[in-house]
């Protein structure tokens, strides 16, 4: 950093000065306002650890951060893997990996309020059809209790980022040396030997990147949530952005809004920093 002149930090200085001003700042003031009683507009009284000790004590809260994290522990298995299995597919030598490749991206390219209302059409009106057709009760009244709006939120968020997640495996997959695949061969590895032995090790900084946009996204998810459950029924399904959105908006407490906004961030950024950090250390081990 001390060999850096002048016009690096010249060219650096609009994006730490956007970071400072979109980021930091409004991160730092949020913090102070939590140990207030700020109502939007301002804040008249120092409150201390009254807002956190609140967060705790709400059942709303603790019981969307329990279904967030099942719901983020599920999409962050599920999409990797249907990451990586589509990765695979689309750079296997067959004439339509290109197109296939645009297919399975192009759901990420739609916003998750339009997802949401697609998705609650297919779950609703469609599943309901189907089961009737069919004679399968299990497929009606979908998005009707907490475990059908659970997959729900599942199966919408996989269908939507499994694409993204598969670009990310392709250009790790790509880079893999093909001398070595051959090399394997001509030793008499199968398939899966050389998947293990080889593919794998070689594409763990790309689990290490997959699994941190995952996780952060799945803690994150909110547009979905509201388009297709409302968090419903009876806030069952309802995650932590949601619930935070209610409180400060719906509830009209800023403050404690802003408390679980600041313990929602603490939670996410350790278990963000220490996935990267075990997964960091798995890729040297490999």
């Amino acid at each position: 950093m001390r060999n850096r002149d002048l016009s690096f930090w010249l060219f650096l200085s609009p994006v730490l000065l956007g970071l400072g001003l979109v980021v930091i700042v409004p991160l730092i003031i949020g913090i102070y306002y939590s140990f207030t009683d700020w109502n939007g507009l301002n804040a008249s009284q120092f409150l201390g650890f009254e807002n956190y000790i609140r967060v705790f004590q709400d059942d709303s809260f603790r019981s969307a951060l329990w279904f967030t994290i099942k719901f983020s522990v599920v999409t962050v298995i599920l999409l990797n893997a249907l990451g990586l299995g589509l990765a695979i597919l689309v750079t296997r030598n067959i004439k339509s990996n290109n197109f296939l490749r645009t297919v399975f991206f192009m759901p990420n390219l739609i916003g998750g309020l339009i997802l949401g209302f697609i998705w609650q059409f297919i779950f609703i009106s469609v599943f309901d059809d189907i089961g009737k057709a069919l004679g399968i009760e299990a497929l009606s009244g979908w998005l009707s209790t907490t475990n059908t709006g659970f997959w729900g939120l599942v199966i919408l968020t996989c269908w939507q980022m499994a694409g993204y997640i598969m670009i990310i495996y392709i250009a790790y997959l790509e880079s893999i040396p093909h001398d070595l695949i051959e090399a394997a061969q001509i030793d008499g590895a199968n398939s899966f030997q050389r998947f293990k032995n080889i593919t794998f090790p070689l594409v763990a900084p790309a689990f290490t990147v997959s699994m941190f946009l995952t996780l952060s996204n799945s803690f994150k998810i909110y547009d979905q949530n509201l388009s297709l459950t409302n968090g419903g029924p009876f806030d069952s399904t309802q995650m932590v952005a949601m619930d935070i959105v209610k409180t400060a908006f719906t509830s009209n407490e800023m403050a404690l809004g802003q408390a679980k906004a600041v313990v929602f961030f603490i939670i996410v950024a350790l278990i963000a920093i220490t996935q990267v950090y075990y997964n960091k250390k798995r890729e040297v081990d490999m």
